[in-house]
């Protein structure tokens, strides 16, 4: 067991995917553009980061200074090792006026080598305001085509890696699910094959979806994204009715940090995140031009 922290001393940041207890717990809730930016904020010394690996890696780049911890280590984005270094000096070499645009669900090697990272939520004002006509654009090939289809000016080049939760929802598991809510509008995430964001009403970020059904005078939603999220959309949107459209649309990962987890951080129990600053060094950049872009 390490040393004990104090919560005064704590900011404790969770994603909309861990469970409703753990979010209920948090400081502060939201997607990994909005938790990047709450972390950066903070004065708090400390940072307990209630997500998936990269999402702590991200906020230690971000915060050199600051002590991170995450309640559990193994927490891990499948997608983060879908994309590598290989890739991106091999695409350096044989296109030119290229920018790398690597997705923030990676590692911080891969963020390295980037020109700079993205989100869902500001994926596509970022790549609209890089000089590059040319975009190689990484892990995931699915957000990758939602902003290649509003950035018809720029050519696109995409990894093959996608959200193994996300990638595989279905026209039918959502035909099934209006047919079952058929006054339900369909929000989806990005993340989403390109045929299921073709019937959505509204393609987004996690908190673009919110922000949607909060601004909606719609009563009733179908959720394609993490089933995480219905907790914060029931919270600022009482009396709408919000379905998943399907039951198991669920990231185990993220399911792995619990409220005891949490809890054993301010015990002396957490994960420090470290990450090797020649590394972070080069990472920082590629995030801080995401801020900049994103303003």
């Amino acid at each position: 067991m390490g040393q004990s922290i104090d919560r005064g001393d704590a900011l404790v940041l969770a994603h909309y995917y861990v469970p409703d207890a753990v979010q209920a717990a948090a400081d502060f809730v939201g997607d990994s553009f909005a938790l990047a930016q709450r972390a950066l904020a903070s004065d708090k010394p400390v940072i307990i980061f209630c997500g998936v690996s990269f999402m702590g890696e991200s906020a230690k780049i971000l915060c050199p200074q600051k002590r991170v911890y995450l309640p559990v280590p193994d927490a891990h984005c499948p997608m983060a090792d879908m994309a590598s270094e290989e890739e991106i000096l091999h695409m350096r070499a044989a296109v030119d006026d290229l920018a790398v645009v690597v997705y923030v669900n990676s590692s911080a090697r891969v963020k390295a080598l980037a020109d700079v990272v993205v989100t869902s939520a500001n994926a596509v004002r970022v790549v609209s305001r890089l000089p590059q006509k040319n975009i190689y654009f990484i892990p995931d090939k699915n957000l990758g085509a939602h902003v290649a289809a509003q950035l018809p000016e720029k050519r696109f080049y995409f990894g093959s890696g996608c959200c193994p939760i996300h990638g595989v929802t279905s026209v039918r598991e959502v035909r099934a699910a209006l047919a079952y809510h058929p006054g339900a509008l369909l929000l989806s995430h990005a993340e989403c094959p390109e045929e299921v964001r073709a019937m959505s009403a509204f393609v987004g970020s996690t908190a673009g979806m919110i922000g949607y059904a909060q601004q909606s005078d719609a009563q009733e939603f179908l959720i394609a994204t993490e089933t995480g999220t219905l907790c914060e959309l029931s919270r600022r949107c009482p009396g709408k009715k919000f379905y998943p459209t399907r039951t198991d649309f669920i990231c185990a990962d993220m399911k792995k940090v619990t409220l005891p987890a949490l809890e054993r951080v301010f015990a002396g129990g957490g994960t420090l995140v470290e990450v090797e600053e020649h590394i972070a060094a080069k990472a920082r950049r590629a995030l801080q031009r995401m801020l900049e872009l994103a303003q």
